[in-house]
């Protein structure tokens, strides 16, 4: 790990995806706002449905996807910081099965407590990630602000028909996710002085990697539902596939890949305060079957993301394809489904 003589996460009251305002005062904010989107015909999707991105049309068969995404320092390494929220914040075009463009910078800066020559740093490790995924830093915006804060404003395209929404999936579709859970209770443990060495490489080699695959799904019309993974945690982006359909998901919890090492830091308590708030709002639509292990399930399925895996949704037909194409791009521990999705019963997700 990185000595530096500035911790990052010091000058952040939370870390990475941790930050997001919690789900259920989300939900209050949008309420009473009417976006009127009928209004903009070209507009495929808006923020109806929590989906990824935005999508607007230009003719008849391409179409702009359009994102947003920045948070406070989840690790304390300027270029660490900068290499994972560009990540995360490309994530979302390859969340909708789009391949991105172009990508502006967001910047807050407290000026007078972290030198700038550090916000360069951060700059760097976002160039380094636009450069693995093909696209320029082509300019952006920063503010003098009491903490740091990081992210990219991020364009990308597709063809309307490969476009993938968060919330078509099917009754009897399989899922499958892309990256293991149990990154914010590590990023946690960074925030606390607590993580290990090698557990701090393992954070970092998660939240890093691009989910370059996500173009590659939305050129395969049997990819009925795509999202990643981020700051509401694997059940809440669950629940948001689910939507108002008549569906419910059975979770196989042993299915489900984790990082090990984050069960290590549960066990001392360490846990994000937004998990409490993801669970708060979700617990009722939840129901747990009698082998799970609960206390330990509580805190990792509602454990915020940053940069997580993409969750996919396809038929049982696609089960041999979808499951070469994870073994050629994806570590081997994550090519298996997670559980499948049932006709609605008295609650949304079924941790057996």
């Amino acid at each position: 790990m990185e000595q530096t003589a500035y911790r990052l996460t010091e000058f952040a009251h939370a870390a990475g995806c941790g930050c997001k305002i919690a789900p259920a005062v989300l939900q209050q904010m949008l309420t009473s706002v009417s976006f009127q989107h009928a209004s903009f015909p070209n507009l495929i999707a808006g923020n109806e449905g929590f989906e990824d991105a935005a999508v607007v049309a230009i003719d008849n068969e391409r179409a702009i996807i359009s994102t947003t995404d920045f948070f406070t320092p989840i690790v304390d390494d300027a270029f660490d910081f900068g290499c994972i929220a560009a990540a995360n914040a490309i994530s979302d075009v390859y969340a909708m099965g789009g391949t991105p463009i172009l990508a502006l910078g967001i910047l807050g800066w407290p000026v007078e407590k972290l030198p700038p020559a550090l916000a360069g740093k951060v700059l760097e490790g976002a160039l380094s990630v636009c450069n693995e995924a093909g696209i320029p830093l082509a300019g952006g915006h920063s503010i003098d602000a009491p903490e740091p804060f990081f992210g990219l404003s991020v364009n990308g395209m597709i063809n309307k028909i490969n476009i993938k929404r968060n919330n078509n999936i099917q009754e009897g579709d399989l899922l499958y996710l892309t990256k293991p859970i149990g990154v914010g209770i590590l990023s946690t443990a960074i925030k606390r002085k607590l993580i290990e060495s090698d557990d701090y490489t393992t954070a970092l080699k998660w939240m890093k990697t691009l989910n370059k695959i996500g173009a590659t799904l939305g050129a395969m019309n049997e990819v009925h539902a795509l999202t990643d993974v981020t700051g509401f945690g694997l059940l809440g982006h669950l629940i948001e596939m689910i939507g108002d359909k008549a569906l419910s998901i059975e979770l196989h919890y042993d299915k489900i890949p984790i990082i090990e090492a984050s069960k290590k830091y549960l066990a001392q308590r360490v846990v994000p305060d937004a998990t409490y708030r993801n669970w708060n709002h979700y617990q009722s639509q939840i129901s747990f079957g009698k082998n799970v292990n609960v206390m330990e399930a509580f805190n990792l399925l509602p454990d915020p993301q940053t940069n997580g895996g993409l969750l996919i949704a396809i038929p049982e037909l696609m089960r041999p394809e979808i499951e070469r194409l994870l073994t050629q791009n994806i570590f081997p521990a994550v090519v298996s489904p997670i559980g499948q999705v049932i006709s609605r019963k008295e609650k949304k997700i079924f941790v057996e």
